[in-house]
């Protein structure tokens, strides 16, 4: 089952949507965050990433980085810029990017199910950043930023989803990146009751995007619950907000690779070392178009590589995946970057930045950039049925929730 719960959500009123809702904490840097906060006090940058209330030389982990975030949300409630729901309720929260549109219900999910692997993730996550998002949403008493879930489609759940966007919006906003957001309220109890039904069928919820998230907001569930002298199971600190959205939705584009040296090879013995688990072929375009397949620029042009059969175990859910192949038969053994989480000679790019982000890296020094075929979501929800992690860097979602336009206190 997938256990989810409607709430009282603080939301600003519709005239300041625009202005609250911020890119989430982990998409910018604190420099980038600075900037855009420059002239709006109400953006939720403030509290998403309150060091840029604070000078730049206090360091990132330091407890008045803290204590701010906490300090601008109580401001921003106390002050009317987020207001609480008159009720319990589910949101449906819609985002538009050019002609790719995507539909998921806000909610409360369960920390019991994330314990018992019925929240499934695919990914590890790191100590210093889930020991972050930890302090943050404990020392604010919120989950304010919503995780981001997937599940199986059901066409029930669509349907009730459907009938809900046929009504008026509570916010319809595009931000500065392009991207339209509209959020609605589920506040009819038959409508909430045939949702919370129709979930507890699902046998299981998927993490999709922010695993430190969610780590974060069952940590500081467990830490509650250890305190609690009469725990029931039912209490606010058990359960998480989250946005899940039916899987044959969600846009998972490509998370590119780019490389800072050959390892000594001259550009002609590299190659060669290549063409041992890869077909090389002229490009015709720089993005590869079907899975298997790589684009490689190299000395100022693009090659397509195909991956040999037999070089890769195709049945194998996570040594199958394209991220996979490159890694086992060209990063690791010709470049010899053996754990590419650690490993500063190999960076990332993500693939909403377009090819002509890794010209540009080659351009500035690295000497060979990779473009990969997107990890689908069946993939995804492969890996983490049959309780394995993806490679690093496998998924960028596309379009990024945007924070602020949904908060849920704890203690609600």
């Amino acid at each position: 089952m997938s256990k989810i719960k409607p709430f009282r959500a603080y939301r600003p009123e519709a005239g300041l949507a625009a202005r609250v809702a911020s890119f989430p904490y982990d998409v910018i840097s604190s420099e980038e965050a600075r900037e855009l906060a420059k002239g709006n006090p109400y953006t939720f940058l403030h509290v998403g990433k309150p060091e840029i209330d604070l000078d730049p030389s206090v360091p990132l982990y330091d407890d008045r980085v803290y204590a701010k975030g906490r300090e601008n949300l109580q401001r921003y409630i106390a002050d009317g810029v987020l207001l609480k729901e008159a009720q319990p309720c589910y949101y449906v929260y819609q985002q538009r990017m050019g002609s790719h549109v995507q539909a998921g219900l806000v909610c409360l999910c369960s920390v019991k199910e994330y314990e018992e692997g019925l929240i499934k993730r695919h990914e590890f996550t790191r100590k210093d950043k889930e020991d972050d998002r930890t302090r943050h949403v404990s020392e604010q008493n919120a989950n304010a930023e919503p995780v981001f879930l997937a599940y199986r489609a059901r066409t029930e759940i669509d349907e009730i989803v459907e009938k809900v966007r046929s009504c008026d919006p509570v916010y319809d906003i595009v931000t500065e990146d392009g991207i339209g957001h509209t959020v609605w309220v589920v506040a009819d109890q038959d409508d909430m009751a045939d949702l919370t039904r129709l979930f507890g069928e699902l046998p299981a919820l998927y993490v999709a995007d922010g695993h430190h998230r969610t780590a974060a907001a069952v940590r500081t569930g467990q830490a509650l619950r250890a305190k609690s002298a009469t725990h029931t199971g039912e209490e606010p600190f058990e359960s998480f907000m989250a946005v899940v959205f039916p899987h044959d939705q969600l846009q998972i584009m490509d998370y590119n690779r780019v490389v800072k040296d050959l390892k000594g090879l001259t550009p002609e013995a590299f190659l060669e070392k290549v063409r041992a688990a890869f077909e090389v072929a002229p490009a015709p375009a720089p993005k590869p178009s079907a899975p298997r397949q790589f684009g490689m620029f190299l000395g100022g042009k693009w090659h397509r590589l195909t991956a040999k059969p037999g070089t890769f175990p195709a049945e194998d859910p996570v040594r199958g995946l394209d991220v996979s192949i490159l890694q086992d038969n060209l990063l690791g053994p010709v470049l010899g970057i053996a754990d590419p989480r650690t490993d500063k000679r190999i960076d990332f790019v993500g693939g909403i930045r377009g090819t002509a982000e890794l010209e540009k890296r080659v351009g500035q020094g690295w000497a060979v950039a990779f473009s990969l075929y997107p990890t689908s979501l069946t993939q995804l929800m492969a890996v983490a049925d049959a309780g394995q992690v993806m490679p690093p860097k496998s998924t960028w979602f596309e379009p990024k929730l945007r924070s602020g336009l949904l908060v849920r206190l704890i203690e609600d």
